[in-house]
């Protein structure tokens, strides 16, 4: 970002990162299981710990919500690798969750076969909560505040191009605010959150977020995280969005933008606001 870019300076809320040695010593003095700390896990903004178990099982802290679990399960039962909670305890305030470790690694890199291996989860979330009672339409929060994420005077205060770019969000906000839909959704859907173990995708990890809603969102993450990558990864991804409408495509578009730079503006450096607003910009008329 050019410094005349810059209009104002704030010390914006930041998200604290797991501390896991003093979970730990509250999950012993709760529930009375003492795990060893084995060291960070890695990847991921909030935070998250290898652990071993008493009997030698190896696990991960992490935080999340207890109304996922069911979620997570769903997905399992639909051949999608995920994680089994092992423990979960309220830690002041947070709820913490202790997880099988599953195989394989975050990608060191991502190539076309990996792409389509997360399609292919993709299409395992379709119509997973038709038979479950329909909530509330899942918020986007293109005209409010999300709860810790995707705040809006951030982008308001932060330069004339972010407050440019959020101007844009609430326009389209104003005519498709909230997503809806039978599938599940995974809300942070990217590379980042997948294990892999020889090119096999083996985990999808970080369900914290997961809900009701419309798959698609998913692969509009995938495509918003990987814009500015080889074309040819992207290409598969394009194929399957051009079966949604443009106007739901802009909403998820607008969330992703509103929440990478967002947390950019309140975590990161200029370069990297820089880098998200490119690709926020690039995706939106």
């Amino acid at each position: 970002m050019r410094p005349a870019d810059r209009v104002t300076t704030h010390e914006w809320p930041r998200s604290a990162r797991l501390d896991a040695p003093h979970v730990l010593e509250r999950i012993a003095d709760i529930t009375g299981v003492r795990l060893r700390l084995e060291g960070p896990a890695p990847g991921g903004e909030v935070g998250a710990a290898y652990v071993r178990w008493p009997d030698g099982r190896r696990s991960v802290l992490t935080e999340g919500r207890s109304r996922t679990g069911p979620l997570v399960d769903k997905a399992r039962a639909a051949g999608v690798p995920t994680a089994r909670q092992e423990l979960a305890a309220h830690v002041d305030g947070a709820r913490v969750i202790v997880q099988q470790r599953l195989p394989g690694a975050p990608p060191t890199t991502v190539d076309t076969a990996l792409v389509h291996q997360m399609i292919a989860v993709n299409d395992r979330l379709a119509g997973l909560l038709a038979a479950e009672p329909a909530p509330r339409p899942t918020d986007l929060y293109l005209t409010g505040d999300g709860p810790g994420f995707c705040l809006h005077e951030p982008l308001a205060r932060h330069s004339e191009r972010t407050a440019r770019l959020l101007e844009r969000i609430h326009a389209i906000g104003e005519r498709h605010a909230a997503m809806v839909g039978d599938d599940l959704v995974h809300l942070d859907f990217h590379p980042g959150n997948v294990l892999v173990d020889a090119g096999r995708l083996t985990g999808v990890i970080d369900w914290d977020g997961a809900t009701r809603g419309d798959r698609h969102f998913d692969l509009v993450t995938l495509r918003f995280m990987l814009t500015g990558h080889d074309p040819g990864l992207v290409r598969p991804i394009d194929a399957r969005l051009n079966a949604i409408s443009e106007r739901r495509r802009l909403a998820y578009w607008a969330h992703m933008s509103l929440r990478l730079v967002d947390w950019s503006i309140r975590h990161h450096d200029d370069a990297t606001v820089t880098h998200w607003l490119d690709v926020a910009e690039s995706g939106l008329p």
